[in-house]
């Protein structure tokens, strides 16, 4: 009998598993992950970003927790030892059209509590060299980081405190009763007073398997990116991103200087054909299926094909995409890029077609289901753990979060 079990081996589930460890070392709490390593999917395959939070609606879950997680990182990795760097980034304006964006940008900024700036035409140039900007916004709080490094040093400190980790065991059935859950899984049975549903991408069906039936279904969008040749690697200082489209759930295409070495561009966001497919060729029928037969899916590329239009073309046409890319870095060029690993964001979307913004969590009395958590949950993930904490604070009977 656990006291808490956590379903779910990303970034997510650790910093949860370490948060409850944190609050009260007494408990017994085991983390249980299908796959063979830690971190394998979401985690492990984003490009290392520590973000600010400007972009968040002020006051929301994904605002509060980036800001917050920010500084835990660096925290984190100084007493650890990883490797991570708060660089900074610009957010540039091409043209005219993209002021106010910018301008609206800026002020959300200021009111989630950011230290940030306005840069004209040299001041811009300064910090990027290279870039094609009118003007930007200066956000020193973003960085680089090595999310994997963060995750190995979590389990560490988990299996120091006494936590049980199991790899390689993926969880079938859930049955929820009055007292403890039940969870059959490839390795055997297992009882927990409580469980935390930290899996991604398959969060929802998690979910159902345990009896909640929440409003919301997994969207997989495939981010693809190219890297910098090294020889090109002179001509991104540190983070370029644009002007987002406000109504657009991404951020455009960018460049990311890595905390390992390179510069990615990218990614684009195309729907993926399998939840857990990072190629182009990775279809599932039954994860395609759930998406096609879903009434939000529908909904929601009635109002957005035009861009997702514009993403497919990027997908399968890299001079599209080098375009793209030009808008902020002119001297780009087709030869100047190598294709790059990609990432699947799980993104929840609602059947009346709205995208679920904020982080979300359905709770009963004996679970917690994290249930959307894309970017930014990776920089939030020490308070999103110490929010599911709070939670299950177990001394005491449970609490319901509405948040």
């Amino acid at each position: 009998m656990y006291d808490v079990m956590i379903i779910g081996g990303g970034i997510v589930g650790l910093s949860t598993a370490y948060a409850l460890t944190e609050r009260n070392p007494s408990l017994k709490i085991a983390v249980i992950e299908k796959e063979n390593s830690w971190a394998k999917h979401q985690t492990g395959h984003n490009s290392g970003v520590i973000h600010s939070g400007i972009y968040y609606k002020p006051g929301s879950l994904k605002a509060r927790f980036a800001k917050d997680g920010g500084r835990k990182l660096a925290s984190f990795c100084e007493q650890y030892g990883i490797s991570y760097e708060q660089c900074g980034k610009v957010i540039v304006a091409t043209d005219e059209k993209e002021l106010t964006a910018m301008h609206n940008l800026y002020e959300r900024g200021l009111q989630n509590g950011l230290d940030i700036k306005l840069l004209d035409h040299v001041e811009l140039k300064e910090e990027e060299p290279h870039v094609n900007g009118i003007k930007a916004i200066k956000v020193p709080q973003a960085g680089i980081i090595d999310y994997v490094g963060v995750c190995s040093a979590i389990v560490e400190v988990l299996e120091k405190r006494g936590a049980d980790l199991f790899l390689g065991t993926e969880a079938k059935s859930i049955e929820e009763g009055p007292g403890e859950v039940t969870v059959e899984t490839t390795s055997g049975t297992y009882r927990t007073r409580h469980l935390v549903n930290c899996c991604g991408l398959q969060s929802d069906r998690m979910a159902k398997r345990s009896g909640q039936n929440p409003d919301l279904k997994i969207v997989p969008f495939r981010g693809e990116y190219f890297e910098l040749k090294p020889e090109k690697e002179y001509l991104v200082k540190n983070l370029i991103y644009p002007v987002p489209n406000p109504d657009f759930p991404f951020l455009g295409v960018h460049f990311t200087r890595m905390i390992g070495g390179g510069v990615e561009a990218g990614p684009n966001a195309v729907l993926g054909f399998k939840r857990e497919g990072y190629r182009k060729r990775d279809i599932s029928l039954k994860d395609l299926s759930e998406t096609l037969t879903y009434p939000g899916f529908w909904k929601l590329a009635s109002s957005y094909w035009k861009e997702g239009l514009d993403e497919m073309v990027r997908s399968f046409n890299k001079r599209a995409f080098v375009r793209s890319l030009q808008r902020l870095v002119p001297s780009i060029e087709a030869d100047d890029l190598m294709p790059a690993p990609a990432g699947i964001r799980a993104q929840a979307l609602k059947s009346d077609g709205s995208l679920v913004d904020d982080f979300f969590l359905v709770h009963s009395k004996r679970s917690t289901h994290v249930c959307n958590a894309p970017s930014p949950a990776a920089t939030a993930c020490f308070p999103i753990g110490e929010h599911i904490a709070s939670v299950l604070d177990i001394e005491r009977p449970i609490k319901i979060s509405t948040s």
